[in-house]
């Protein structure tokens, strides 16, 4: 063995010991208030300043941040954005210590709340719960958060179907609940009634309205970006979807629709829309209509309409085009399929034409087609001279109108909406006082929900036939007025007139919308 030599310690006098410094403690703390009311407000404030002065006073302590959201649930925790960022403080190194008030203010949901309480466990950084008297850095800290976190997390599960039972009696009351502020059309009044906004009310109808002149729904969003006009969430974008829920949505004809979607989950509050889950409520006469009942069932009938276009042979589905005023009418004799608007270029001569689609797209017809290609220019010209031939002949055509509306009137739907409505008010009551079993209660139900297609059917077809004698009488006022012939193409009078053309290899037969047919040679 070597040498061991002995180095005393130096002797120290007085009070020149140096003790080596402890950094101090850096702490953050984090605070949450549920609600946006004054009482809460004043919480939230005081939180603040509490746990300011809290940590300022203890000397081993250095305050790291106040993070604090203000009335956002704390069922999840992808909202929180303060929360979202003290976490990525701590991460950073930049926290060494996080004090709040409760487990209930920290999370309600037990997966997050173990979650976040193990990664920051990981970074060796403790989490105190004031009210609970917990440092998740104890033995038994993660014990208890399991059992407190449970606790909260059944608490708030509670409170969710507290809401849930609130929402369903208003309903049951018929009480309408409708975020106003992203409803086009619509605002409330100090009672919370639904009232009309008289300048976006024009919105509406105009959107209605054009949709009945036949533009498509993508050329409706083309129109009211081109006149700056702002959706209900105050965007200049507009979207086909959003069209569409607009033409839709009964509110506007003053019916409202209760619990159209519901939640699935009370913790991650996912709604999803519902098929016959949850009950609904339908209630009638609401609130002041934009849009007249009869001009909103004329709507429902042009959706589904357009939804089944299809050829009238071949029966294949086609997607609905409003982008000009031939789409959609101009027929093949020969297949029955739609012709399609395409450009030519024909040895260096570029031109608009229209072709059937079984041409354009042989490997998908049915039967080899060869009906010839028509010029935009000629259809143009034929649909001119139908409309100068019927003017020209007033009399035997006026006296061919009139015999259609007389049809139109006897093929009048002897179903009664009285009838139909008391027999739904029937069951109503049926499915109340009777329901025993799920079986009963299934056909009940089974019932109600027949009953009420056909209702609306009914109301569909009652409209439709509304719609026939208008076009009907629309062609007859047309034709006596009309004095002098027509000399220049008018694609809205094709729009309101024409229902169909239907291309032969040596004429067009023009079928106009009161029933009225003209064969022009070409």
């Amino acid at each position: 063995m070597g040498s061991i030599t002995f180095i005393p310690a130096r002797r120290q006098v007085g009070n020149n010991i140096k003790k080596p410094e402890k950094p101090k403690l850096r702490v953050a703390a984090y605070c949450r208030v549920s609600t946006d009311s004054d009482e809460q407000e004043t919480s939230y404030e005081t939180q603040v300043s509490h746990y300011k002065e809290f940590i300022q006073n203890n000397p081993d302590w250095q305050l790291a941040g106040i993070f604090a959201d203000d009335g956002i649930s704390g069922t999840n925790t992808k909202k929180r954005d303060e929360f979202n960022r003290m976490i990525d403080e701590c991460m950073a190194g930049n926290i060494d210590m996080i004090i709040t008030k409760s487990i209930s203010r920290f999370a309600r949901n037990t997966l997050d709340c173990l979650q976040y309480i193990r990664q920051l466990k990981d970074k060796n950084i403790p989490v105190y719960f004031e009210k609970e008297s917990i440092n998740t850095m104890d033995a038994k800290g993660e014990v208890l958060i399991t059992i407190m976190a449970s606790l909260a997390q059944q608490e708030s599960q509670s409170l969710s179907q507290n809401v849930k039972l609130g929402l369903q009696y208003r309903y049951q009351q018929g009480k309408v609940q409708v975020n106003h502020n992203h409803f086009l059309g619509y605002t409330k009044d100090e009672n919370g009634k639904l009232v009309i906004d008289p300048k976006q009310a024009e919105v509406v109808k105009r959107i209605y309205r054009e949709y009945l002149e036949g533009h498509s729904m993508k050329k409706i969003c083309q129109h009211l970006e081109a006149d700056g006009v702002l959706t209900g969430a105050g965007k200049t974008k507009w979207y086909d979807s959003t069209i569409n829920k607009i033409l839709r949505n009964e509110k506007y004809m003053g019916d409202a629709l209760l619990q159209k979607t519901y939640t699935t989950d009370f913790l991650t509050k996912k709604r999803v829309k519902n098929t016959g889950i949850v009950p609904q409520y339908y209630v009638e006469d609401d609130h002041e209509a934009i849009i007249p009942k009869e001009l909103f069932m004329q709507v429902q009938a042009e959706l589904v309409r357009r939804r089944n276009v299809h050829s009238s042979k071949s029966g294949k589905k086609r997607c609905f085009s409003g982008n000009n005023c031939f789409s959609q009418i101009v027929c093949c004799g020969e297949c029955g399929e739609l012709y399609r608007r395409i450009h030519w270029n024909n040895r260096g001569k570029k031109s608009i034409v229209w072709r059937c689609i079984s041409r354009l797209e042989p490997s998908s017809a049915d039967e080899n087609c060869t009906n010839r290609t028509v010029s935009e220019a000629l259809l143009k010209e034929i649909s001119l001279k139908a409309i100068n031939r019927i003017c020209a002949d007033s009399g035997s055509f006026i006296r061919q109108i009139q015999e259609n509306a007389a049809k139109a009137v006897m093929n009048t739907d002897s179903l009664s909406p009285e009838g139909l409505d008391k027999r739904l008010e029937e069951l109503q009551k049926e499915l109340i006082d009777k329901a025993n079993s799920k079986q009963d209660y299934d056909a009940i139900a089974d019932e109600i929900f027949r009953l009420r297609n056909q209702k609306q059917q009914s109301q569909m077809d009652a409209e439709t036939q509304k719609e026939n004698l208008r076009r009907i009488k629309e062609l007859q006022d047309f034709i006596a007025a009309q004095s002098i012939e027509i000399t220049e193409f008018d694609e809205s009078l094709v729009r309101r007139l024409i229902e169909k053309i239907t291309v032969f290899s040596d004429h067009f037969t023009v079928e106009f919308r009161s029933g009225v047919t003209v064969d022009i040679k070409a």
